[in-house]
């Protein structure tokens, strides 16, 4: 583990997700359980840039070809491609980003720091087909679809500092 992604003050999750290390009783990187949480209820507020920049942020913390970097990636890629298809109309941005989304994404196990990444994937294939298919489309989380909250928001503009 490194220690520039310990965080005591992170939270257990409910169940047994990959990235919870239960002897230990801690996350093997809280801070990417951090930024996921932040960055999924943010997400299934419609807030996708904000979403974005949670999973960006987190994404430098790991070397490149990671399993954490291309869970990050990806869901930066799941952020920015939505934000294509609500915000601006632009489903063939969408569908680029979503193809790539699902290659960073191809391995990360299913359960991946609580977020249920099949689910994820799914959501993008059925999007590449048709795109109203992700409009209203939120990402679980920990077996729930959670919304965001005034500290996810204050989170995500803490990061621009």
């Amino acid at each position: 583990m490194d220690d520039h992604t310990r965080d005591p003050t992170v939270e257990p999750p409910d169940g047994n997700p990959t990235g919870w290390d239960p002897a230990a009783g801690r996350w093997e990187h809280a801070t990417l359980r951090r930024a996921t949480g932040h960055g999924v209820r943010l997400f299934n507020d419609g807030a996708f840039h904000e979403s974005h920049d949670c999973f960006e942020d987190e994404w430098y913390n790991y070397g490149t070809g990671s399993l954490e970097s291309r869970f990050c990636h990806g869901m930066v890629q799941v952020a920015a491609g939505a934000y294509k298809r609500v915000d601006f109309d632009n489903d063939d941005g969408m569908r680029s980003l979503f193809e790539t989304a699902r290659q960073y994404l191809q391995d990360v196990p299913t359960d991946y720091y609580g977020v249920d990444v099949l689910a994820v994937r799914t959501a993008l294939t059925e999007a590449l087909e048709d795109p109203t298919r992700i409009d209203g489309w939120a990402i679980p989380l920990d077996g729930e679809r959670p919304v965001a909250r005034a500290v996810d928001y204050e989170y995500a503009d803490s990061l621009e500092d």
